[in-house]
C-alpha cells in the first residue's frame, strides 16, 4: 500500500508540476481564454459602437419612401341627377426626405462627451479585468504549488506511521512497549491517511481552478518553480501616491462623476428649444384625373419648444442632480478606499514577509527536534510513543505551514501590485 501510494504521488506530483517558463504561457493563456476577459473585450467594442451612434446626432438623416395606391370610383352622380361613368385612378408617388438636426440645447454634444467617458470606463473595466486575470493565475498557479507540496508531506507522514506501526508490532510483541503504544501509533495511521485524503482532494480542486482560469487543460511536465519578482513601491506612502494616480476602482468613480455631469446637462438640454430642418422632393405619377405627373419640394424649417411634460421634465432633471451628487460621494468614498485597501494589502504584504521568517524558523526547530526524539524513540525507552506521534505532528504542520507561508508571501505582493492598479505583464519579471 505505501509504495503505491508513493507511485501515484510522483505521478501527481510530475503531472501538475509546471516550470518557471510556464508561468508567462499560464498567463498568457488565461488572458486569452478567459471567459469573463473575453466578455468585457466584447462589452469594450460594444461601448465604442456609441460614440458612433452618439455622432450620428450631427449628421443628416435620408431616407426614401414610395406608395402606390389605387382608387376605383362607382356610382357618381352629378349635382343634376345624372348618372356619371366609373372612374379608376393608379396614383404612384416617390418621395426623398433628408432631414438635418440645427440645435437641440447641447443634448446632442452631451450625450457624445458622455459616450466619450463611458468608453474611457468600459476601456478601464477591461484593464481592471485583465489585471484580476493575471492575479487568479497566479494565485491560482502558486496554491497549486502549495497543495502538491502539502500532498507529498502528508504521503511523507503516512509512510513514516507505516513504518513505525511495523516497528511497534514487533516491539509490543517483544514487550518493549505496551499495547496502549500500539495503539497509539495505529490511530495516528489512520489519521495521517485521513489527512492525506484531504489533501489530495484539495490538490485535484486546486488543479481545477486554475483550468478553469487559464484555458489549460495539461501541464507539462517540470520542476516547479517559486523564483518571481514585480516591481512594488518601496514604502506605503509611495503605495499610496501611485494608487491615487493607478487604482482602477478610484479612477471609474471619477468617470462615473463626470457621465453624471453629462446626464444632468442632457436632461436640462431638454427643456431648451431645438431647431431642425427638413427637404423633400416627390413626384408623382397620375396625381389626379386631369394631372399626369406633378413634382414638389419643400423645405420646412421646424422650432419646438417643450413647455410642460405633466412634471417630468423638471422631476427627471432633479433625479439627475441626485444621482451627481450620490456619484460624487462615491467617488470620495473610492478614495479614502483605495487608500485604505492600499494600507491592508501593504501591512499584509509586510506582515506575509515576517510569518514567511517565522515558519522557517519553526520549521527548522521541529525538524531537529524529530530528529532527536525518533533517535532517542528507536535507541531506548527514554521517549514515548506519544512524544513521538507529537514531535512528527508538529513537524508535518511546521512544513505545511511553511510552504502556506511561502504562498501567501507571494501572493500578497501580486495582491498589493492589484490594489494600486499597476499589475501587468510588463511589471513581472523573472519569469
Amino acid at each position: 500500500m505505501r509504495y503505491i501510494l508513493i507511485l501515484i504521488s510522483i505521478f501527481v506530483f510530475n503531472f501538475f508540476t509546471v516550470s518557471k517558463a510556464d508561468v508567462q504561457f499560464l498567463i498568457n493563456s488565461a488572458l486569452k481564454n478567459n471567459l469573463k476577459l473575453n466578455a468585457e473585450r466584447k462589452n469594450y467594442k460594444s461601448i465604442k459602437e456609441e460614440i458612433n451612434i452618439s455622432k450620428s446626432e450631427f449628421l443628416p438623416s435620408i431616407s426614401l419612401s414610395g406608395d402606390q395606391s389605387s382608387t376605383q370610383s362607382t356610382n357618381k352622380v352629378n349635382q343634376s341627377g345624372s348618372k356619371l361613368p366609373d372612374s379608376n385612378l393608379d396614383t404612384e408617388t416617390t418621395t426623398l426626405s433628408v432631414d438635418q438636426k440645427l440645435f437641440q440645447g447641447f443634448k446632442g454634444y452631451n450625450s457624445l462627451k458622455k459616450s466619450e467617458l463611458e468608453f474611457k470606463k468600459a476601456d478601464l473595466r477591461l484593464r481592471q479585468t485583465e489585471q484580476l486575470t493575471i492575479l487568479d493565475t497566479i494565485s491560482a498557479y502558486y496554491d497549486l504549488i502549495f497543495k502538491i507540496k502539502n500532498e507529498d508531506f502528508n504521503l511523507s507522514n503516512v509512510t513514516l506511521f507505516e513504518r513505525q506501526v511495523e516497528s511497534d508490532s514487533a516491539r509490543a510483541q517483544k514487550g518493549e512497549i505496551t499495547l496502549t503504544d500500539l495503539a497509539q501509533s495505529e490511530s495516528s495511521l489512520a489519521g495521517a491517511n485521513a489527512k492525506l485524503i484531504q489533501a489530495k482532494t484539495e490538490l485535484l480542486a486546486s488543479e481545477t481552478n486554475l483550468k478553469r482560469i487559464t484555458g489549460v487543460n495539461s501541464l507539462s511536465q517540470k520542476q516547479l518553480d517559486q523564483i518571481i519578482e514585480i516591481n512594488l513601491p518601496k514604502s506605503l506612502k509611495q503605495a499610496i501616491k501611485v494608487a491615487k494616480f493607478n487604482n482602477l476602482d478610484l479612477l471609474i468613480s471619477k468617470l462615473e462623476f463626470k457621465i453624471a455631469e453629462k446626464n444632468l446637462n442632457i436632461e436640462k438640454a431638454r427643456l431648451s428649444p431645438s431647431a431642425s430642418l427638413n427637404y423633400s422632393k416627390s413626384k408623382n405619377k397620375d396625381f389626379s384625373s386631369t394631372i399626369d405627373e406633378i413634382d414638389d419640394e419643400t423645405v420646412k424649417a421646424t422650432i419646438t419648444w417643450p413647455i410642460i411634460k405633466g412634471g417630468e421634465n423638471i422631476s427627471s432633471i432633479k433625479k439627475s442632480s441626485y444621482e451627481k451628487q450620490k456619484a460624487l460621494l462615491l467617488s470620495k468614498d473610492s478614495e479614502s478606499k483605495a487608500v485604505s485597501e492600499t494600507t491592508n494589502a501593504w501591512s499584509k504584504y509586510q506582515s506575509s514577509e515576517s510569518v514567511l521568517k517565522a515558519t522557517e524558523s519553526q520549521l527548522k526547530a521541529a525538524e531537529i527536534a524529530n530528529e532527536g526524539i525518533s533517535l532517542e524513540y528507536d535507541s531506548s525507552n527514554t521517549r514515548t510513543t506519544l512524544e513521538l506521534i507529537q514531535s512528527r505532528s508538529l513537524l508535518l504542520d511546521s512544513r505545511i505551514a511553511f510552504a502556506k507561508a511561502e504562498r501567501d508571501y507571494i501572493i500578497s505582493k501580486f495582491e498589493l501590485a492589484f490594489q494600486i492598479g499597476t499589475l501587468s505583464l510588463s511589471s513581472i519579471s523573472s519569469l
